[in-house]
């Protein structure tokens, strides 16, 4: 389940390609929905680690 807002995010910017079509869906669900698309895919990525089991790094706030 995503975690939502029970943790400080830091950001950091990344670069990277994806297929146009989920770059395109993407855009259309942060304008339906009025959620950024850093939101959106910090869910996405969430869900992506929850489904592998795998626990997200916690960093140290400075």
């Amino acid at each position: 389940m995503p975690r939502g807002n029970t943790r400080p995010v830091k950001r950091k910017h990344f670069s990277t390609s994806v297929d146009i079509s989920l770059l395109d869906t993407l855009e259309e669900l942060s304008q339906e929905t009025r959620i950024n698309k850093s939101k959106l895919v910090d869910e996405a990525l969430e869900l992506l680690f929850e489904k592998h089991d795998k626990p997200i790094v916690e960093t140290t706030t400075e």
